[in-house]
């Protein structure tokens, strides 16, 4: 009982951070920056300053879809922050940007997920069918279980690995918007607060991660009595 406790906590947790993100995000829209660049124009300035001239800025759909891919060198941001020329869409454009620059400058943290994405995408892919079977037959074949818990042990460490990665990406973010004169002393702090909120859904997202993987321990533990 306790644990289903734990995981709707979570739920109603991940739940409030995505619904007040989303409410920062509409609140700062509404803020325009000074000198009126657009999402493209500050991620595409920040890729300048930092000596970054092989990456490109794109606009993809969805909302709040942005993300950079190291494979083909692109940030790929959504078209409210591409187009947009308010502080949300600077902050996830630099935000965003904040990636590639630790791509171009071996972040080590970056690096070591980058190392982890194989082994997570297979475990991903099976994590779930081998945690079910587990369950299932724990009483015949415990050890089918205890893969399941390595399996999802990868995704859990992913998660957290993630967490090091995004809030440097954001630190990057706000000193570069800051120093470059894209934000001003008025509105700066929103840009932290709507990149603070943001890295809590990682913070949540790994936390959920870790009561999950610590009741399939729980349950393999137990089976063992």
């Amino acid at each position: 009982m306790n644990i289903w406790i734990i995981f709707i906590a979570f739920m109603i947790l991940s739940w409030v951070v995505s619904m007040v993100l989303k409410s920062k995000f509409k609140k700062y829209s509404k803020v325009m920056i000074d000198n009126g660049m657009s999402g493209k124009n500050v991620a595409e300035r920040m890729l300048r300053d930092s000596g970054i001239y092989d990456v490109r800025v794109v606009s993809v759909q969805g909302y709040l879809t942005d993300h950079y891919n190291p494979a083909d060198k692109t940030i790929n941001l959504s078209q409210e922050v591409y187009s947009g020329r308010h502080i949300s869409a600077a902050a996830v454009a630099a935000h965003e940007t904040g990636h590639a620059v630790q791509h171009a400058k071996a972040y080590a943290w970056l690096g070591f997920r980058s190392k982890l994405v194989p082994a997570v995408s297979f475990a991903s892919r099976w994590v779930q069918w081998v945690l079910l079977a587990g369950v299932l037959l724990i009483q015949t074949f415990p050890a089918l279980l205890l893969a399941g818990i390595v399996l999802f042990a990868f995704t859990t460490l992913f998660s957290f690995v993630t967490l090091p990665v995004e809030i440097d990406a954001s630190r990057r973010a706000l000193v570069w918007l800051s120093n470059a004169g894209i934000t001003s002393y008025q509105n700066h702090d929103k840009a932290k607060d709507a990149l603070k909120w943001a890295a809590y859904t990682y913070v949540v997202a790994a936390l959920g991660s870790l009561a999950t993987l610590m009741y399939y321990v729980m349950i393999f533990i137990g089976s063992r009595d």
